[in-house]
C-alpha cells in the first residue's frame, strides 16, 4: 500500500469512527436518530476527502496559526458578576471613558483587522494591512472617537453603552465595536447564561426552568441594575440578544422609558422564527423544524460523545458556520472567519440544545413600541439566512422612525464582516441618543 492509500485508509477510518459517535448519540432519538445517522454520514465523507488532500497536523497548525494571528476578543475590562434570579452568575465587564495602558498600540491593531476585514482577502497567505490603508484604517478609527467625543460633551449626561451578544456567541462577538468606542464613552459587555465566562443557567441545570427569551430580558435587567444603577442607557443586540433587548422592554417598560435613550437591533427578530428557510427548500425546511429540537436534545442528552464527534468533523463544521455566518465568506478574513468559527466551537452541544427551543416561540413584535420615542437603528445583513433582513424590515414597520440600514452580500456576523460600516452607524447612533438624553435632561431640569 502506498503512502497515500495509508493516509486515505486513514481519513476514512477516522472518518467512519466521528460517524458512529453522532450516530451512537442519536440513538435514543427515535426519528430524529435516523436524521443524525445522514449527517452523519455526509460528515464522515467530507472528512474523508478533506484528509486526503490535507494533513489532520497541517490543518491544526493552520488553525493555531489564524488563533494567534489577530487580536480578535482580546479586549478586556473591569470584570464584574451579576445574579440572576436563579442564582446564575453573569459575568459582565466595564470599559470606562479615558486611555489605558497599550491602548493606542492595541487599537492600532484593532483598525487594521476592521480594515483586513472590509478589503477581506479570501486566501490565507494575505499580508497584513500595511502603509497607506493601515493609516486610512487608523485615520477612520481616530474619526470615530473624535465624533463621539464631540458629541458626549458633559460626561453627566454621556450614556452608558450597553452590548448582548447573540446565540452561541460571547461578548467578544463585538470585538470591533468594543474597540470603536473604548474610552470615549462608557460601556458594558456580557456573556448570557451557558455563555462565554458566565454560569451554567442554574434553573437549566437542575431541571426547573426552561430557558426562554423572557428569562434573557430579566437577566438583562440584572446585569443592568448592578453594571448600570444610574444614568442614561443605549441597548445594543445582536440576534438572541436582539431578542434580549425585546424581552427587557415586554417586561420592564417603565424602566426603558425611565432609562433608555437608544437602541441598536442587528442582525435579529421580533419573530416568527419558525418560517425561516435557513437557505433550503421547502421540504427540507420543514423537515429541519421538525427533527431540529428533537435531535439537539437527543445530542444533548450524549454530550460527551458529541462533542468528541465535533472535535472529529472540525473542517466540516467550519465550513458551514462560514456558510451561516458570512454573506461573502469567501472574502472575510480568513484570521476573522477563524474568529468566528472558534467563538461557537465555544459553546457545549448541551447548552446549544436548551436554548434552540425558545427561538420557536419567540413573538415580541407588540413590545417594540417601547423603543417608538428613542433613537433606533435596525441593521442586517442581506444574504443573513439565520435572521433574514426582511426580519429586520418588519421591526423598522414598528419603529418607523429607526435608521434602517440592510447590508448588500452580508450574513448573520455582519458586525465582524463589515465592522467599518457597522460602527459608522452605531457612532450615529450614540451622537443621536446623546442628544436625545441632554434634551430630556432639560426639558425636565
Amino acid at each position: 500500500m502506498t503512502e497515500g492509500q495509508e493516509a486515505a485508509a486513514a481519513a476514512v477510518e477516522a472518518a467512519a469512527e466521528a460517524a458512529g459517535n453522532w450516530a451512537r448519540a442519536g440513538r435514543h432519538a427515535g426519528i430524529a436518530g435516523a436524521a443524525i445517522g445522514v449527517v452523519a454520514a455526509g460528515a464522515a465523507a467530507g472528512v474523508a476527502i478533506e484528509r486526503m488532500t490535507v494533513g489532520r497536523g497541517m490543518r491544526r497548525r493552520a488553525r493555531l496559526a489564524l488563533d494567534a494571528a489577530g487580536p480578535y476578543g482580546t479586549l478586556r475590562g473591569t470584570p464584574g458578576a451579576a445574579i440572576a434570579e436563579d442564582g446564575t452568575e453573569l459575568y459582565y465587564e466595564v470599559d470606562e471613558p479615558g486611555p489605558e495602558p497599550g491602548g493606542a498600540e492595541k487599537d492600532e491593531r484593532t483598525a487594521k483587522g476592521a480594515k483586513s476585514a472590509k478589503n477581506g482577502k479570501g486566501d490565507r497567505s494575505a499580508k497584513p494591512v500595511r502603509g497607506k490603508e493601515a493609516r486610512a484604517a487608523q485615520e477612520a478609527h481616530s474619526g470615530l472617537r473624535k465624533r463621539l467625543t464631540a458629541a458626549l460633551g458633559r460626561r453627566a449626561t454621556a450614556p452608558t453603552v450597553v452590548f448582548s451578544h447573540g446565540y452561541c456567541l460571547s461578548q467578544d462577538s463585538w470585538h470591533f465595536q468594543r474597540s470603536a468606542l473604548r474610552g470615549t464613552v462608557r460601556t458594558v459587555h456580557w456573556d448570557q447564561r451557558s455563555h462565554g465566562r458566565s454560569s451554567r443557567g442554574h434553573g437549566q441545570i437542575d431541571g426547573t426552568e426552561e430557558v426562554t427569551i423572557d428569562l434573557l430580558g430579566r437577566d438583562l435587567k440584572a446585569v443592568l441594575d448592578a453594571a448600570v444603577p444610574e444614568g442614561p442607557i443605549v441597548l445594543v443586540g445582536h440576534s438572541m440578544g436582539g431578542m434580549t433587548v425585546m424581552a427587557l422592554a415586554d417586561q420592564f417598560p417603565e424602566f426603558v422609558a425611565e432609562r433608555v435613550v437608544g437602541v441598536a437591533l442587528i442582525g435579529t427578530s421580533a419573530g416568527r422564527l419558525s418560517e425561516v428557510t435557513y437557505g433550503l427548500p421547502s421540504m427540507g425546511m420543514k423537515a429541519f423544524h421538525w427533527l431540529a429540537p428533537g435531535v439537539l436534545k437527543a445530542l444533548g442528552w450524549q454530550h460527551e460523545i458529541v462533542e468528541r464527534g465535533r472535535r472529529a468533523t472540525a473542517d466540516l463544521f467550519a465550513g458551514l458556520i462560514k456558510r451561516y455566518s458570512f454573506g461573502t465568506p469567501e472574502k472575510v478574513d480568513p484570521g476573522i472567519a477563524r474568529f468566528g468559527e472558534r467563538l461557537i466551537e465555544a459553546t457545549p452541544i448541551d447548552v446549544v440544545a436548551e436554548f434552540f427551543p425558545a427561538f420557536a416561540v419567540h413573538d415580541k413584535t407588540e413590545s417594540l413600541v417601547a423603543y417608538d420615542a428613542v433613537p433606533a437603528l435596525v441593521l442586517a445583513g442581506e444574504s443573513d439566512l439565520i435572521t433574514p433582513a426582511d426580519h429586520s424590515r418588519t421591526i423598522a414597520e414598528v419603529l418607523p422612525d429607526a435608521e434602517l440600514v440592510c447590508v448588500p452580500e452580508a450574513g448573520h456576523l455582519v458586525m465582524l464582516e463589515r465592522p467599518e460600516l457597522v460602527n459608522e452607524h452605531l457612532v450615529s447612533l450614540v451622537e443621536r441618543a446623546s442628544a436625545a438624553a441632554r434634551s430630556s435632561r432639560h426639558a425636565r431640569a
